[in-house]
Parts: C-alpha cells; structure tokens; sequence
C-alpha cells in the first residue's frame, strides 16, 4: 500500500515535504488489519516517528508491477561523498566576454556516473587537468558571446 502524505497522517511533517513532492510514498506491506477500516503498516527507520496504524482514506492500493523495479548502478562514492566523472571530448570551444575581459571556455563531454553529461568549462583549468584531451593546434570554431 502507498500512503497518503500529508498534515493529518503526520507523513509530511515528518519528511519535511515539499510543494513538488509525492503525494503517496511507498509501497509499505501491510501486517495486519485493525478494526474495520485501519491497518497496521510496516514503516521504515525514517517515518519511525509516526504511528504505524492508517486509516483506509490514507491508503493508496499498490498493483505489483515488474517495470517498476529500478536497477542502480554500481556508482564508486569517495570519503569525501563525491563521485568520480572523467571528460571524454572537448566539443566546442567559445570566448566569453567580460566588459574588457575575454575568458575562454570549452564544452567538455563527460563520462563515467555523470553518464553523457556536456558543461562549459575554464579552458585553462581544463588544460591543466586534462592536457591529453587537448590537440597541439588550436580549435577551428570558436565563437564569441
């Protein structure tokens, strides 16, 4: 069963909802009913605050599908929480102005757990990190904004 996030069940003070947020959360089993109209729901250590017992206007049916079961990906996180991207290509190449300043930026390409994610970078951090991603000459198209 989903349940129903919001003041009266306490499901939404208890996870800080938000405007965007899930109307339903779940799926939780249910262990078992009590009285006519409330069951009592096995709750995650998160929403152990709450009181386990619903009533049915705060239950959502849940249909098993396969489709819903997402598979994660194996994703390396370092101590210090932070996940390892590696550039691929450098794609573009643009000079931004500044009032009197001109900054050069390259579009890079990534790869790894960013998985085909394309941002604008400083040339010359990119240089200095990367240096094999960069060809002897320089880029035939560069753009001025």
């Amino acid at each position: 069963m989903f349940l129903k996030v919001n003041p009266v069940t306490g499901i939404g003070l208890a996870l800080k909802s938000k405007k965007l947020d899930p109307k339903f959360i779940g799926p939780y089993q249910i262990l078992q009913r009590v009285g006519t109209v409330a069951y009592r729901m096995a709750l995650p250590p998160e929403l152990s605050n709450l009181h386990d017992v619903f009533h049915v206007s705060q239950l959502r049916k849940y249909v098993y599908d396969p489709s819903h079961v997402i598979q994660r990906d194996e994703v390396k996180i370092r101590d210090n929480l932070t996940v390892e991207a590696m550039p691929i290509r450098i794609e573009d190449r643009k000079m931004k102005r500044l009032r009197e300043k001109e900054i050069p930026l390259v579009r890079v390409a990534w790869g790894g757990a960013a998985g085909g994610s394309v941002t604008w970078e400083l040339e010359s951090r990119m240089r200095e990190s990367y240096p094999e991603l960069f060809p002897s000459g320089t880029f035939s198209r560069t753009k001025i904004i």
